[in-house]
């Protein structure tokens, strides 16, 4: 869901936002205490933030390693035409590409696929390729993951 309006939130929200980001499932009273509200109070908060489209859904984070899982790339696409059907088809019945980022700059897109092993990565690779010059990048280590949105009042790099 996309909002083009901006969404004016107090501190109150952003510390909701911050704690919801670091535990999804903690209860409402425990919510609560650690943003000094009561449980109703924080219900009807998270309610307007979600209805706002400010908090888009809740869900488990998977290590994909131990679902076997354990090659994760990025994948840059030349895509030579303006027709993205393809692509989003392709990319709709791939299960194992995790996002799909239209970019600027040379590429069209930035893919990041999860594979089992490098076999199955060049299989996946290889599908795509049938769409237009690639570029893969398979991902060592990723020292920054999954970090928090942070709040609009936060300085960039400090």
């Amino acid at each position: 869901m996309r909002h083009d309006h901006r969404v004016i939130l107090d501190e109150t929200d952003r510390r909701i936002l911050a704690e919801l980001q670091a535990d999804g499932r903690q209860p409402w009273a425990e919510l609560g205490r650690r943003v000094a509200m009561s449980a109703s109070a924080v219900v009807e908060r998270v309610r307007r933030l979600e209805e706002a489209g400010v908090v888009r859904g809740y869900r488990a984070v998977v290590d994909p390693a131990a679902v076997g899982l354990g090659v994760r790339a990025l994948v840059r696409l030349k895509y030579p035409t303006g027709n993205y059907k393809p692509f989003h088809d392709l990319v709709a019945r791939t299960p194992f590409v995790l996002e799909a980022h239209h970019v600027t700059g040379e590429d069209c897109f930035v893919l990041t696929v999860l594979a089992r092993d490098m076999r199955h990565l060049e299989q996946l690779t290889g599908r795509l390729a049938t769409l237009g010059s690639i570029t893969t990048s398979v991902v060592y280590s990723s020292p920054v993951e999954g970090r928090p949105v942070p709040g609009d009042d936060e300085t960039p790099g400090g």
